[in-house]
């Protein structure tokens, strides 16, 4: 067989869940990376460390929002440039009519579809939720990434464009964000006491 020739493996057959993909081991794994991390990995913008148990609601939170509203692996953004525009612009029009018609353009062009990819759901708990911030989007969001360095082996690998390959689920990415919060109550600093 030729060197640049890639071959697939056959489909699994496994009624294995995909929870399983992030074993103990993974997680011992990611904990090694974080010892190794070049700055503090539980540490986000304001300065302040997260608990563990911060970071593991958020991610919870996350994958809760994204079984509510659904999850989506990438969006189509090419939908947008297919809606014309098709907005009368003639001197008949009465500023209440140019009004309506720029208010229905405006609703047609935010969409509908609530779900979200996983990056979205992960600011979207840190914007407005009682189960996150932005430290602990930032913190998460780290943490995902060293979870699936960690599965993959690769050091280059990140969260978000393993979320978003075409083959993934949305079991996938549930697997990913309870790995995520075990994780982080396993191997993140306890909470402050004040």
């Amino acid at each position: 067989m030729p060197a640049n020739t890639t071959t697939l493996a056959p489909a699994s057959t496994s009624t294995t869940p995909a929870g399983a993909v992030f074993a103990d081991e993974t997680l011992r794994k990611t904990a090694a990376l974080v010892a190794d991390a070049y700055r503090p990995v539980w540490t986000g913008p304001s300065g302040e460390e997260s608990s563990g148990e911060a970071v593991a609601r958020h991610l919870e939170a996350t994958s809760a929002l994204l079984d509510r509203d659904g999850w989506i692996r990438a969006y189509d953004y090419s939908s947008d440039w297919t809606k014309g525009t098709d907005a009368p612009d003639d001197d008949s029009m009465t500023v209440k009519d140019m009004l309506k018609s720029l208010l229905r353009m405006a609703r047609d062009s935010v969409g509908n579809d609530p779900r979200r990819t996983l990056r979205t759901a992960l600011r979207h708990v840190g914007e407005g939720s009682p189960h996150g911030d932005t430290d602990t989007d930032t913190v998460a969001s780290e943490v995902l990434d060293l979870l699936i360095k960690a599965h993959t082996g690769s050091g280059d690998a990140r969260a978000v464009p393993w979320s978003e390959r075409l083959h993934r689920t949305h079991a996938d990415i549930n697997a990913l964000l309870a790995a995520g919060a075990r994780f982080a109550r396993t191997y993140g600093p306890a909470a402050p006491h004040c």
